[in-house]
């Protein structure tokens, strides 16, 4: 049977592989950005089941705008998120930051699933994606972890909500993903191998190496696994 799948940050990166990941099961996918060029042309390449939304997804509003564009959803990615590299020091500047982080972390993630809530599948799965950076509190001002450590607890509380139904909720949590635009300016030699060293396999993870985990926590086989926290990062972190 084909499903429908919002994935949020679906235009680029790990959201692209993972959009892709079920494209290829047969799936519907709606992708969610706030960049429409870059929606419309991963969605092109994607193909005819791919379709786009563009929507600030930290706002009610936006999240709205998704929930109007699909009828049914067994499928959602939460996966829209991003940080600054600044290391303000101003009072007001820290609050800026903090605040920026919160929103574009935990609300896109939070305000997208409650909008799509009443239009979830039974059994359905949600997935969000977290980050490394939650469990070695890294960030540039500590935001960007704290943020992401939010949602370790959003998706606690997730999955006991959806679980009477049938439906999961799990957090994936990626270590360092070389091919995406996170890193920006931010990116050289120097930078890559540092983080390829933490690791135990020796490499930089892909996106495909999270969207496979993605779509294996959407899939049949993964219906007594709720309330994860489901590390993808070449064994940076172990076990916790």
């Amino acid at each position: 049977m084909s499903r429908t799948v919002v994935v949020a940050g679906g235009g680029t990166g790990i959201g692209r592989a993972v959009a892709a990941t079920f494209v290829g099961s047969g799936d519907r996918v709606v992708l969610v950005g706030r960049r429409e060029p870059t929606l419309r042309a991963a969605a092109e390449t994607l193909g005819p089941t791919a379709t786009w939304v563009a929507a600030d997804l930290s706002t009610a509003d936006g999240a709205a705008q998704v929930a109007r564009a699909v009828d049914r959803v067994h499928v959602i990615v939460a996966g829209a998120g991003g940080t600054g590299a600044a290391v303000p020091s101003e009072l007001d500047a820290i609050a800026r930051e903090w605040r920026a982080d919160f929103d574009q972390n935990v609300l896109t993630a939070v305000l997208l699933v409650a909008a799509l809530r009443p239009k979830l599948a039974e059994q359905g799965r949600v997935i969000g994606i977290g980050s490394i950076g939650a469990q070695l509190g890294s960030g540039y001002s500590g935001s960007y972890g704290a943020a992401k450590a939010a949602l370790h607890a959003w998706i606690f509380w997730l999955a006991a909500e959806l679980g009477p139904a049938g439906a999961t909720a799990n957090l994936v949590l990626p270590g360092y993903v070389s091919d995406t635009e996170f890193f920006g300016d931010r990116m050289n030699p120097q930078f890559h191998q540092a983080r390829v060293d933490r690791t135990l396999v020796g490499r930089a993870g892909t996106p495909e190496d999270v969207a496979s985990v993605v779509g294996f926590l959407a899939s049949p086989e993964a219906s007594f696994i709720t309330g994860q926290l489901v590390g993808v990062n070449g064994g940076t972190v172990l076990g916790r």
